[in-house]
């Protein structure tokens, strides 16, 4: 006989009902690994005078309503905000009305970094001069991206359209930063309404599988 028994398809659709709350999990720890701890935080010299506020506990809760909001403002300022750092801090500060998640928000400004930030700029030059009507050169712009062009000539074309550029750039960054918000929103609220469902529907499960277990007074005695 072959070592290979069949296996039970119980087993395999609980593993397949708890895929789910494995990926819940994933995302949770890349968000601890990309998001500065509230103690890192608190140390900064720009949040100590909010600090009594920052360090407030709601704002490090995770709930439907606090991870929603603090999705779409770490998106909003990671994208507009092109700065290293002061994406943070503005997360932590915006925080504050907007009763967000700071650790949801910092981890999504790590979605623009080196790597994508020049495409980030090539559409929104492009976005606000096809919106706006700002006749941008777009066509050397993403002509010195592929060429891989020294600072230099990237100034010489800032300096020739400085003007249509700042104006189109920055435009077309709002529109990116507020559409992406407002789809990572989205996104978020049912990714998490749909994480309690499957969490609610694995407790229920596991109280209906105690139910089903032979109890060991039921057994005959021998």
């Amino acid at each position: 006989m072959s070592g290979d028994a069949p296996r039970d398809p119980a087993v395999k659709d609980a593993r397949i009902k708890d895929a789910p709350v494995r990926d819940k999990a994933a995302v949770m720890n890349w968000i601890r690994r990309h998001s500065p701890s509230r103690e890192e935080l608190l140390q900064s010299r720009f949040i100590r005078p909010f600090a009594h506020r920052v360090a407030h506990s709601h704002l490090w809760r995770f709930t439907r309503t606090s991870v929603p909001r603090g999705t779409a403002l770490g998106l909003f300022v990671g994208l507009f905000f092109l700065i290293p750092g002061v994406q943070i801090l503005g997360v932590a500060l915006l925080a504050l009305p907007f009763r967000a998640n700071i650790p949801i928000g910092a981890a999504m400004t790590f979605l623009s970094n080196p790597l994508t930030t020049p495409i980030i700029l090539a559409a929104s030059v492009w976005l606000g001069s096809a919106l706006f009507g700002l006749h941008t050169n777009v066509s050397n712009l993403y002509i010195l991206y592929d060429e891989g062009a020294s600072l230099i000539e990237w100034w010489h074309w800032f300096t020739a359209n400085a003007g249509t550029a700042l104006l189109g750039g920055l435009a077309g960054l709002f529109v990116i930063s507020l559409v992406s918000a407002a789809v990572g929103y989205v996104l978020a609220a049912l990714f998490w309404d749909n994480w309690i469902r499957l969490r609610w529907r694995r407790k229920l499960r596991r109280a209906r599988d105690q139910r089903l277990e032979p109890s060991t007074s039921d057994t005959p005695a021998g």
